[in-house]
Protein backbone atom coordinates (compact mmCIF):
# COMPACT_ATOMS: atom_id res chain seq x y z
CA UNK A 1 0.00 0.00 0.00
CA UNK A 2 1.60 3.60 -0.81
CA UNK A 3 0.50 6.79 1.34
CA UNK A 4 -0.25 10.41 0.14
CA UNK A 5 -0.97 13.04 2.03
CA UNK A 6 -4.55 14.31 2.35
CA UNK A 7 -4.61 17.99 2.09
CA UNK A 8 -3.77 20.86 4.65
CA UNK A 9 -4.54 17.95 7.44
CA UNK A 10 -1.34 16.32 7.20
CA UNK A 11 -2.88 13.11 7.60
CA UNK A 12 -0.62 10.06 5.32
CA UNK A 13 -3.49 8.54 4.31
CA UNK A 14 -3.58 4.79 1.91
CA UNK A 15 -4.14 5.66 -1.38
CA UNK A 16 -6.91 3.12 -0.82
CA UNK A 17 -9.10 4.09 2.27
CA UNK A 18 -12.78 2.56 3.29
CA UNK A 19 -15.99 4.24 3.04
CA UNK A 20 -18.63 2.65 5.31
CA UNK A 21 -22.34 3.93 4.07
CA UNK A 22 -22.41 -0.28 3.76
CA UNK A 23 -19.74 -1.41 6.93
CA UNK A 24 -21.93 -4.38 8.47
CA UNK A 25 -24.62 -4.74 6.22
CA UNK A 26 -25.51 -4.82 2.01
CA UNK A 27 -27.40 -1.33 1.57
CA UNK A 28 -30.49 -1.84 3.56
CA UNK A 29 -29.96 -4.74 5.27
CA UNK A 30 -29.42 -5.02 8.96
CA UNK A 31 -26.08 -3.63 10.77
CA UNK A 32 -23.71 -6.64 11.89
CA UNK A 33 -21.39 -5.61 14.24
CA UNK A 34 -19.47 -8.90 13.76
CA UNK A 35 -19.01 -8.10 10.20
CA UNK A 36 -18.12 -4.60 10.46
CA UNK A 37 -15.38 -4.81 13.04
CA UNK A 38 -13.95 -8.18 10.92
CA UNK A 39 -14.17 -5.50 7.91
CA UNK A 40 -12.06 -2.88 9.57
CA UNK A 41 -9.94 -5.30 10.59
CA UNK A 42 -8.77 -6.82 7.40
CA UNK A 43 -8.85 -3.25 5.88
CA UNK A 44 -6.06 -2.42 8.47
CA UNK A 45 -4.26 -5.26 7.61
CA UNK A 46 -4.17 -4.63 4.09
CA UNK A 47 -2.72 -1.28 4.96
CA UNK A 48 -5.63 0.56 4.54
CA UNK A 49 -5.30 3.89 7.90
CA UNK A 50 -7.87 5.68 6.67
CA UNK A 51 -12.22 5.22 7.14
CA UNK A 52 -14.59 7.89 6.15
CA UNK A 53 -17.53 7.56 8.05
CA UNK A 54 -21.09 9.54 8.66
CA UNK A 55 -23.72 10.07 11.32
CA UNK A 56 -26.15 8.78 9.36
CA UNK A 57 -25.02 5.62 8.40
CA UNK A 58 -26.80 2.47 9.92
CA UNK A 59 -28.05 5.43 12.22
CA UNK A 60 -24.70 5.77 14.41
CA UNK A 61 -23.63 2.50 14.02
CA UNK A 62 -21.19 3.28 11.68
CA UNK A 63 -19.38 5.98 13.65
CA UNK A 64 -19.68 3.29 16.95
CA UNK A 65 -17.82 0.53 15.11
CA UNK A 66 -15.58 3.27 13.47
CA UNK A 67 -14.40 4.68 16.91
CA UNK A 68 -14.03 1.23 18.83
CA UNK A 69 -11.63 0.68 15.88
CA UNK A 70 -9.62 4.32 16.03
CA UNK A 71 -9.56 4.12 20.00
CA UNK A 72 -7.85 0.57 19.51
CA UNK A 73 -5.61 1.94 16.52
CA UNK A 74 -4.89 5.48 17.15
CA UNK A 75 -2.60 5.60 13.86
CA UNK A 76 -5.90 5.53 12.17
CA UNK A 77 -7.34 8.22 10.59
CA UNK A 78 -11.00 9.29 9.42
CA UNK A 79 -13.93 11.73 8.45
CA UNK A 80 -17.37 11.89 9.40
CA UNK A 81 -19.93 13.71 7.81
CA UNK A 82 -22.86 15.38 9.18
CA UNK A 83 -26.01 17.26 7.90
CA UNK A 84 -28.05 14.62 6.33
CA UNK A 85 -30.01 13.89 9.29
CA UNK A 86 -31.64 17.58 9.27
CA UNK A 87 -35.29 17.32 8.38
CA UNK A 88 -35.96 18.98 6.69
CA UNK A 89 -32.92 19.35 4.54
CA UNK A 90 -32.48 22.49 3.82
CA UNK A 91 -30.05 25.33 3.82
CA UNK A 92 -31.77 27.08 6.81
CA UNK A 93 -31.43 24.37 9.39
CA UNK A 94 -27.54 23.97 8.64
CA UNK A 95 -27.12 26.43 11.68
CA UNK A 96 -24.54 27.15 14.25
CA UNK A 97 -26.77 24.92 17.22
CA UNK A 98 -27.27 22.35 14.59
CA UNK A 99 -23.53 22.04 13.80
CA UNK A 100 -22.57 21.92 17.56
CA UNK A 101 -25.45 19.19 18.07
CA UNK A 102 -24.20 17.36 15.04
CA UNK A 103 -20.41 17.53 16.24
CA UNK A 104 -21.19 16.44 19.83
CA UNK A 105 -23.22 13.82 18.36
CA UNK A 106 -20.53 12.19 16.49
CA UNK A 107 -17.91 12.82 19.20
CA UNK A 108 -20.55 10.76 21.63
CA UNK A 109 -20.77 8.34 19.14
CA UNK A 110 -17.28 7.86 18.47
CA UNK A 111 -15.96 7.99 21.88
CA UNK A 112 -13.38 10.40 20.86
CA UNK A 113 -12.61 13.92 22.41
CA UNK A 114 -11.83 15.63 19.37
CA UNK A 115 -12.77 14.65 15.17
CA UNK A 116 -9.82 14.16 12.62
CA UNK A 117 -11.81 15.27 10.00
CA UNK A 118 -15.68 16.75 9.66
CA UNK A 119 -17.50 17.17 5.94
CA UNK A 120 -20.42 18.98 5.75
CA UNK A 121 -22.98 15.76 3.73
CA UNK A 122 -23.77 17.14 0.64
CA UNK A 123 -25.52 20.19 1.78
CA UNK A 124 -28.05 22.28 -0.20
CA UNK A 125 -26.11 24.61 -2.98
CA UNK A 126 -26.94 27.46 -1.25
CA UNK A 127 -25.26 26.61 1.92
CA UNK A 128 -21.81 27.26 -0.15
CA UNK A 129 -22.76 31.09 -0.25
CA UNK A 130 -22.95 31.10 3.48
CA UNK A 131 -19.91 32.22 5.31
CA UNK A 132 -21.62 31.86 9.01
CA UNK A 133 -21.60 27.85 8.12
CA UNK A 134 -17.91 27.53 7.84
CA UNK A 135 -17.28 30.65 11.02
CA UNK A 136 -19.55 27.83 13.20
CA UNK A 137 -16.55 25.14 11.73
CA UNK A 138 -13.61 27.39 12.31
CA UNK A 139 -15.21 28.09 15.79
CA UNK A 140 -15.25 24.23 16.84
CA UNK A 141 -11.57 24.04 15.31
CA UNK A 142 -10.15 26.79 17.57
CA UNK A 143 -11.95 24.86 20.63
CA UNK A 144 -10.74 21.44 19.77
CA UNK A 145 -14.00 19.30 18.93
CA UNK A 146 -12.58 18.88 15.71
CA UNK A 147 -9.29 19.23 13.79
CA UNK A 148 -10.11 20.08 10.01
CA UNK A 149 -13.19 20.42 8.23
CA UNK A 150 -14.36 19.61 4.45
CA UNK A 151 -17.11 19.27 2.02
CA UNK A 152 -18.73 16.30 0.61
CA UNK A 153 -20.52 17.24 -3.08
CA UNK A 154 -22.59 16.58 -5.33
CA UNK A 155 -21.67 18.93 -8.00
CA UNK A 156 -18.12 20.88 -9.62
CA UNK A 157 -19.19 23.90 -8.67
CA UNK A 158 -19.75 22.99 -5.09
CA UNK A 159 -16.54 21.97 -4.68
CA UNK A 160 -14.76 24.79 -5.93
CA UNK A 161 -16.94 27.34 -4.34
CA UNK A 162 -16.13 25.52 -0.74
CA UNK A 163 -12.54 26.79 -1.65
CA UNK A 164 -12.67 30.10 -0.75
CA UNK A 165 -13.23 28.77 3.07
CA UNK A 166 -10.36 27.22 5.44
CA UNK A 167 -11.50 23.56 3.86
CA UNK A 168 -8.52 20.66 4.29
CA UNK A 169 -10.68 18.06 1.75
CA UNK A 170 -13.20 17.44 -0.63
CA UNK A 171 -15.21 14.53 -0.84
CA UNK A 172 -16.39 14.00 -4.48
CA UNK A 173 -17.87 11.60 -6.93
CA UNK A 174 -15.05 10.05 -9.40
CA UNK A 175 -14.87 6.91 -11.36
CA UNK A 176 -14.12 6.11 -15.29
CA UNK A 177 -18.13 7.40 -15.74
CA UNK A 178 -17.65 10.65 -14.35
CA UNK A 179 -14.97 12.45 -15.36
CA UNK A 180 -15.54 16.37 -15.06
CA UNK A 181 -13.67 16.63 -11.98
CA UNK A 182 -10.54 15.99 -13.45
CA UNK A 183 -11.05 18.66 -15.94
CA UNK A 184 -12.55 21.17 -13.79
CA UNK A 185 -11.61 20.64 -10.14
CA UNK A 186 -8.28 18.65 -9.45
CA UNK A 187 -6.00 21.32 -10.54
CA UNK A 188 -7.99 24.32 -8.61
CA UNK A 189 -7.94 22.16 -5.09
CA UNK A 190 -4.33 20.90 -5.43
CA UNK A 191 -3.55 24.73 -5.84
CA UNK A 192 -5.15 25.26 -2.27
CA UNK A 193 -3.36 22.14 -0.68
CA UNK A 194 -7.01 20.71 -0.36
CA UNK A 195 -6.81 16.77 -0.50
CA UNK A 196 -9.87 14.86 -2.58
CA UNK A 197 -11.65 11.48 -1.47
CA UNK A 198 -12.86 10.28 -4.39
CA UNK A 199 -16.11 8.71 -3.66
CA UNK A 200 -18.69 6.47 -5.48
CA UNK A 201 -15.41 4.94 -7.04
CA UNK A 202 -17.44 1.78 -8.83
CA UNK A 203 -20.08 3.91 -9.95
CA UNK A 204 -22.77 1.98 -7.17
CA UNK A 205 -20.93 -1.56 -8.67
CA UNK A 206 -21.83 -0.89 -12.52
CA UNK A 207 -17.70 -0.89 -12.51
CA UNK A 208 -17.30 -4.16 -11.34
CA UNK A 209 -18.38 -5.51 -14.69
CA UNK A 210 -20.32 -8.34 -12.91
CA UNK A 211 -23.96 -6.82 -13.46
CA UNK A 212 -26.38 -7.60 -15.82
CA UNK A 213 -29.69 -6.89 -17.16
CA UNK A 214 -31.21 -9.41 -14.89
CA UNK A 215 -29.39 -8.28 -11.69
CA UNK A 216 -31.73 -7.54 -8.90
CA UNK A 217 -31.63 -5.54 -6.09
CA UNK A 218 -33.13 -5.36 -2.92
CA UNK A 219 -36.15 -3.33 -1.71
CA UNK A 220 -34.47 -0.98 0.49
CA UNK A 221 -31.22 -1.18 -1.58
CA UNK A 222 -30.77 2.51 -3.26
CA UNK A 223 -30.10 0.86 -6.58
CA UNK A 224 -33.82 -0.31 -6.96
CA UNK A 225 -35.05 2.90 -5.54
CA UNK A 226 -33.18 5.98 -6.01
CA UNK A 227 -32.19 5.87 -9.59
CA UNK A 228 -33.98 8.61 -10.88
CA UNK A 229 -33.38 10.42 -7.54
CA UNK A 230 -36.69 9.52 -5.41
CA UNK A 231 -34.93 9.87 -2.30
CA UNK A 232 -31.86 12.20 -2.78
CA UNK A 233 -29.62 13.25 -5.76
CA UNK A 234 -29.71 10.35 -8.47
CA UNK A 235 -26.18 11.13 -8.83
CA UNK A 236 -25.27 8.70 -6.04
CA UNK A 237 -26.39 5.60 -7.58
CA UNK A 238 -24.89 4.05 -10.30
CA UNK A 239 -23.15 7.95 -10.74
CA UNK A 240 -26.34 8.94 -12.36
CA UNK A 241 -25.73 6.45 -15.72
CA UNK A 242 -28.75 4.89 -16.90
CA UNK A 243 -28.24 1.17 -15.37
CA UNK A 244 -28.52 0.22 -19.43
CA UNK A 245 -26.36 2.62 -21.01
CA UNK A 246 -23.76 1.81 -18.10
CA UNK A 247 -23.87 -1.69 -18.64
CA UNK A 248 -22.95 -1.25 -21.98
CA UNK A 249 -20.09 1.48 -21.05
CA UNK A 250 -18.52 -1.31 -18.65
CA UNK A 251 -18.73 -4.69 -20.72
CA UNK A 252 -16.85 -2.51 -23.41
CA UNK A 253 -14.52 -1.23 -20.89
CA UNK A 254 -13.94 -4.81 -19.66
CA UNK A 255 -13.54 -5.81 -23.70
CA UNK A 256 -11.23 -3.31 -24.74
CA UNK A 257 -8.98 -3.23 -21.46
CA UNK A 258 -8.82 -6.78 -21.56
CA UNK A 259 -9.29 -7.68 -17.98
CA UNK A 260 -11.18 -9.92 -15.75
CA UNK A 261 -11.11 -7.56 -12.96
CA UNK A 262 -12.31 -4.23 -13.57
CA UNK A 263 -13.86 -3.07 -10.36
CA UNK A 264 -9.61 -3.22 -9.60
CA UNK A 265 -8.38 -1.68 -12.84
CA UNK A 266 -11.96 1.14 -11.91
CA UNK A 267 -10.08 1.84 -8.68
CA UNK A 268 -6.16 1.97 -10.09
CA UNK A 269 -7.33 4.36 -12.72
CA UNK A 270 -8.52 6.64 -9.95
CA UNK A 271 -5.11 6.89 -8.63
CA UNK A 272 -3.43 7.77 -11.60
CA UNK A 273 -4.49 11.24 -10.70
CA UNK A 274 -1.96 12.73 -8.33
CA UNK A 275 -4.89 14.94 -7.00
CA UNK A 276 -6.52 12.39 -5.74
CA UNK A 277 -5.23 12.05 -2.41
CA UNK A 278 -7.65 8.33 -1.87
CA UNK A 279 -10.25 6.37 -3.14
CA UNK A 280 -12.85 5.21 -0.56
CA UNK A 281 -14.79 2.02 -1.94
CA UNK A 282 -17.44 0.69 0.68
CA UNK A 283 -17.16 -3.03 1.87
CA UNK A 284 -19.53 -4.65 3.61
CA UNK A 285 -17.48 -7.66 4.29
CA UNK A 286 -13.53 -8.55 4.76
CA UNK A 287 -13.11 -10.15 1.16
CA UNK A 288 -14.13 -6.68 -0.35
CA UNK A 289 -11.98 -4.43 1.11
CA UNK A 290 -8.61 -6.81 0.78
CA UNK A 291 -9.51 -7.13 -2.99
CA UNK A 292 -9.98 -3.07 -3.22
CA UNK A 293 -6.72 -2.72 -1.60
CA UNK A 294 -4.77 -4.86 -3.45
CA UNK A 295 -5.68 -2.37 -6.67
CA UNK A 296 -3.66 -0.12 -5.32
CA UNK A 297 -0.47 -2.51 -6.42
CA UNK A 298 -1.53 -3.10 -9.86
CA UNK A 299 0.38 -1.87 -12.74
CA UNK A 300 -0.25 2.01 -13.64
CA UNK A 301 -2.69 2.48 -16.76
CA UNK A 302 -0.87 3.04 -20.47
CA UNK A 303 -1.87 6.02 -22.41
CA UNK A 304 -3.52 3.88 -24.48
CA UNK A 305 -5.72 2.17 -21.90
CA UNK A 306 -6.11 6.14 -20.34
CA UNK A 307 -7.43 6.95 -23.80
CA UNK A 308 -10.16 4.09 -23.92
CA UNK A 309 -11.55 5.08 -20.80
CA UNK A 310 -12.19 8.81 -21.90
CA UNK A 311 -13.14 7.35 -25.69
CA UNK A 312 -15.95 5.06 -23.68
CA UNK A 313 -17.13 7.72 -21.32
CA UNK A 314 -17.26 10.25 -24.60
CA UNK A 315 -19.54 8.00 -26.54
CA UNK A 316 -21.74 6.46 -23.80
CA UNK A 317 -21.67 8.67 -20.69
CA UNK A 318 -20.67 12.15 -21.17
CA UNK A 319 -24.23 13.34 -22.49
CA UNK A 320 -25.56 14.16 -19.91
CA UNK A 321 -23.91 13.12 -16.59
CA UNK A 322 -20.81 15.80 -17.81
CA UNK A 323 -23.10 18.66 -17.56
CA UNK A 324 -25.50 17.77 -14.28
CA UNK A 325 -22.43 17.53 -11.68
Amino acid sequence: MKYRTLGKTGFKISEVSLGTWQLGSKWGDPFDATDAANTLAAAYDSGVNYFDTADIYQDGLSEQAVGAFIKAHPDVHFSTKMGRKLEPHVAANYSKKNLNAFVDSSLQNMGLDSLDLVLLHCPPTSVYYDPEVFEALDKMKRAGKIQNYGVSVERVEEATKALQFDISAVEIIFNMFRLRPAAEFFAKAQAANVGILARVPLASGLLSGKYTAQTKFGENDHRSFNRDGASFDKGETFSGVDYETGLKAAAELKQRLATDDLAGMALRYILMYDAVTAVIPGASKPEQITANAAAAELPAFTETQMKIVQDVYDQYIKDPVDYLW
